[in-house]
């Protein structure tokens, strides 16, 4: 079975707001049993730049990682991203 991934790039205009969002959503990404891969961190941009944040999560499968993102628990947790981020969220089958 191949893997799941979410593949997160965000520009974070309000800090606490989405610091909210970032608790509220780790704890729904951990009960589907999501593994971050990478969160935030020193990024260098090559060829285009825009984003300041990546994040990577791995899922037991594709549809795992749908699941979760398509949860009820993550729905309400997005409720803080509106006002404080704006990002694209990918989310991708492993090879």
């Amino acid at each position: 079975m191949k893997k799941g991934y979410w593949v997160v790039r965000a520009n974070i205009s309000d800090k606490y707001e989405y610091s909210k969002y970032i608790e509220l959503a780790s704890k729904v990404i951990q009960k589907y049993d999501g593994k971050f891969l990478v969160r935030g961190g020193s990024q260098i941009e090559f060829e285009k730049d825009g984003f300041e944040r990546t994040v990577v999560v791995e899922f037991a499968s594709h549809q795992q990682a749908l699941n979760c993102y398509e949860s009820k628990g993550y729905q309400s947790a997005l409720d803080y991203v509106k006002n404080s981020a704006v990002r694209y969220v990918s989310v991708v089958e492993g090879y």
